[in-house]
């Protein structure tokens, strides 16, 4: 059981480190780096543990277990308050998430050599069998717990409850370590209350949330704001309207560049391409502006487009009168074609053609690092027979920006890129237009964006690919 709840809060520890310092390879890296340390104590000090007098090293067993459920519970508000003292960047994240989440690791694994000692000591002359037993038990515990996590506990239920729940199942354990000295009952009692409070009237981590996404709608006067990881990933106008090219209006700059570039090169009837749906804004603009057009938008998450579809009128409208969900098997007379799928998945299995494809897919603050290989690209490039237009975060000549820039020149004759006003991370808007076909020169760039200056790099590849901002 201890392993089970172990796995469970350790992927939710990476869940709920999204909204604050996204999510990628470093973050997960930390994360099981520092939870496996933890881990490693505390195993250590319940041999220690283990090896005093029966009844105090029971009553020691029962302490941990009541500061297991607290520093649980408690974990994703000490996240936020680091956050708002001022935790920022890769520092910042790897102090937070050793503050945060190691004295749980610790605590949660104290118990485990006692309970391993009691087991070989109830089977006298069959000591290696029960050591098998309880180690083989742990591992089906933690395979429970990240199966558990990862499709149930946090869909349902969310980050803030699954730690309480995690709490509350460490001191269920409780009972089952009845003997030795007396623990106290007041201490239990608090950090029950305690873990139930947590649990019921803990502030959520995010608003909307799944195992995939934590989502926030942010409204800013006439404009929503899509929120995801805490990267804005799209911005409408809010106003009752019809969804016809003079009222859809394109918020965020990145969107007026690509849309540009899309209306000065497609023709009135293309079909397009978009993977990664976010707030749906693009498509709903395409087909809006080009009543003959096509799309298929590919958005991993079920919940982005519900989202969307509640909160964004323009594009919730443009859903709701000509989406349709796309299957291989049936054929339907919609414009906007909604997958729910990992976007290189489709690519892989799809036999469909497009006129142009738009890679605009996020995970926190950074592409996916399987979208952005020679692999992907290559795969486009067999199924889209015109231009493919990349959105991309990092700072200006940035590694990623370098990477993607390589393989769009290996697999296009023509390239061109821009990026827009540098934040006060460090952090901009590169977007890229590449085609088998010469590219017209735009009238005018959109506000803040100039032609983007990149070094020459090593192309990414399936094998060795992007690691990803946090």
């Amino acid at each position: 059981m201890l392993s089970a709840v172990g796995l469970t809060y350790e992927i939710a520890a990476g869940r709920v480190l999204a909204p604050f310092f996204g999510t990628s390879l470093l973050t997960w890296t930390t994360v099981i780096a520092t939870v496996l340390g933890g881990f490693s104590l505390g195993s250590a000090l319940g041999g220690i543990v283990a090896e005093q007098p029966r009844a105090i090293a029971l009553r020691n067993v029962r302490n941990a277990l009541v500061a297991t459920a607290v520093l649980m519970a408690v974990s994703p508000t000490l996240l936020g308050v680091l956050y708002v003292w001022g935790a920022r960047g890769t520092g910042g994240m790897m102090i937070s998430v050793l503050l945060v989440f190691f004295p749980a690791s610790v605590c949660v694994t104290l118990p485990s050599p006692l309970l391993a000692k009691l087991a070989i000591e109830a089977r006298p002359g069959r000591e290696g069998s029960s050591l098998g037993f309880v180690l083989a038990s742990g591992s089906i515990g933690a395979i429970f717990g990240a199966i558990l996590a990862g499709f149930v506990t946090l869909p349902l239920i969310g980050s803030t409850a699954t730690f309480a729940a995690c709490g509350a199942v460490a001191l269920l354990c409780l009972p089952f370590v009845r003997s030795g000295a007396p623990g106290n009952p007041g201490a239990t009692i608090a950090a029950a209350g305690f873990v139930a409070f947590a649990g019921l009237a803990g502030s959520p981590a995010c608003q909307y949330e799944s195992g995939l996404s934590c989502l926030h709608v942010v409204e800013r006067g006439p404009e929503v704001r899509l929120v995801s990881d805490g990267t804005v990933q799209a911005a409408e106008r809010v106003t009752p309207v019809e969804v016809d090219e003079g009222t859809v209006e394109l918020v965020l700059s990145y969107t007026e560049w690509l849309w540009a570039r899309m209306d000065r090169d497609l023709e009135p009837d293309a079909s397009v391409l978009f993977v990664g749906g976010g707030g749906y804004t693009l498509p709903t603009k395409l087909l809006a502006s080009k009543p003959e057009a096509q799309a298929v938008a590919v958005e991993i998450d079920p919940l982005v487009t519900k989202v969307v579809r509640a909160h964004m009128p323009s594009a919730a409208e443009m859903i709701a009168q000509t989406s349709y969900h796309v299957s291989e098997d049936k054929a339907a007379d919609g414009r906007l074609g909604i997958v729910h799928a990992d976007g290189r998945v489709f690519l892989n299995q799809t036999d469909q053609r497009f006129d142009a494809a738009v890679m605009d897919a996020f995970s926190s603050g950074s592409v996916p690092a399987h979208l952005v290989t020679r692999e992907t690209f290559a795969r486009l490039r067999e199924i889209v027979d015109g231009p493919v237009y990349v959105n991309l975060l990092d700072t200006p000549d940035g590694p990623l920006a370098r990477g993607v820039h390589a393989i769009l020149r290996e697999l296009y004759q023509n390239v061109e890129a821009v990026q827009g006003r540098v934040n006060a991370r460090g952090r901009t808007n590169i977007l890229f237009a590449a085609s088998p076909r010469p590219l017209e020169s735009l009238d005018s760039l959109s506000n803040g964006y100039g032609p983007a200056l990149i070094s020459d790099a090593r192309a990414f590849t399936d094998d060795r690919g992007w690691i990803g901002h946090r």
